[in-house]
């Protein structure tokens, strides 16, 4: 079968499709034959030997899959040729088939493309626990949303609507991104390139501050936007896409009772019942078309080197796909 790879860390140069020999199926797994793919900055990470797991080389990235069922092997006879498919994966969704644990596979509703399905496993899910599980949103909240024409960022600020939020501050890099913001539900927009992004915030909250801050960039945005918490307020790290880790001292959290939560999907794998619940959840919003989805683009498998370029130069907005 056709997959990309990598050989060794690097720029988006390092991906190569190669043949290699098509999986097969253990017991209680299922082999997929993948439709779609999902492109994300782990998937980046991962290339350049900086995600926060191991990375073993050669290394075939992709974590987010959706396809059609090939075979079920014993202990996943639940699953019949030609059930419609998505699912999570630890690696090596950049592929044409992809042997998968059928305890993890959820059912694509009828009606529901492949396209839209898969645009949910690791964004969707990402943005739903930042805001429920870690985030703990109440109704009537404000929640600071930065990079929200991304893929997690387009699907947070719905979300955070959809569960209650009394006002959502959307922060993008130009007017475009926060055109789409806009349409999407976001209350207020804020261009981060601005230097004064952090006053426009505080602005918009009448100097309160804001109760959710959803922070995946690192660096001075880490520390611009604590500057922007309310007593009691919530932030929660899913990424350091600028490649710089914040360093912060946690004495600073005391005067306004703030809290500094991490986030990382792999631990929501761990407990199946709530994956299984929550994505579920979310193709239920889509079906429904109680939740938009932004697909900013679908490029063939051996495109994924472009895609990692376009997608690292801040040149796209909601989600990229790839196909075999």
């Amino acid at each position: 079968m056709k997959s990309v790879l990598f050989k060794e860390y690097g720029g988006p140069d390092v991906l190569q499709t190669a043949e290699v020999t098509k999986p097969e199926p253990k017991k209680g797994e299922v082999l997929v034959r993948v439709t779609a793919i999902g492109v994300n900055y782990a998937d980046t990470a991962r290339r350049e030997g900086a995600y926060v797991v191991p990375t073993p080389l050669p290394f075939t990235p992709g974590a987010e899959i959706a396809g059609v069922v090939e075979e079920a092997s014993e202990g996943a006879e639940h699953f019949s040729k030609g059930d419609r498919v998505v699912t999570l994966i630890s690696s090596g969704g950049y592929a044409e088939y992809a042997a998968v644990p059928a305890e993890t596979l959820i059912r694509i509703p009828e009606g529901l493309d492949d396209e839209s399905a898969v645009a949910l496993p690791l964004q969707g899910l990402t943005a739903y626990h930042l805001i429920t599980t870690m985030g703990r949103l109440v109704k009537g909240e404000t929640v600071l949303v930065h990079a929200a024409a991304g893929g997690v960022g387009s699907l947070a600020v719905q979300l955070a609507k959809h569960f209650g939020a009394g006002k959502v501050i959307a922060t993008a890099s130009n007017e475009e991104k926060l055109a789409l913001a806009q349409e999407l539900g976001a209350d207020h927009l804020v261009n981060y390139t601005n230097t004064n992004w952090r006053e426009s915030v505080m602005e918009a909250t009448g100097g309160k501050g804001v109760d959710i801050a959803l922070e995946m960039a690192g660096g001075e945005i880490f520390h611009e936007t604590i500057k922007c918490m309310s007593a009691f307020g919530r932030l929660v790290i899913y990424g350091v896409a600028s490649g710089n880790p914040a360093e912060m001292y946690p004495s600073g959290l005391m005067n306004r009772n703030l809290s500094v939560i991490g986030f990382f999907l792999p631990q929501i794998m761990k407990k199946p019942a709530l994956f299984e619940r929550s994505l579920q959840e979310l193709l239920t919003l889509v079906h429904e078309d109680k939740l938009k989805l932004t697909v900013g683009g679908i490029y063939k498998l051996e495109e994924a080197a472009r895609v990692h370029e376009l997608m690292q130069g801040r040149r796209t907005k909601g989600k990229l796909i790839l196909k075999p």
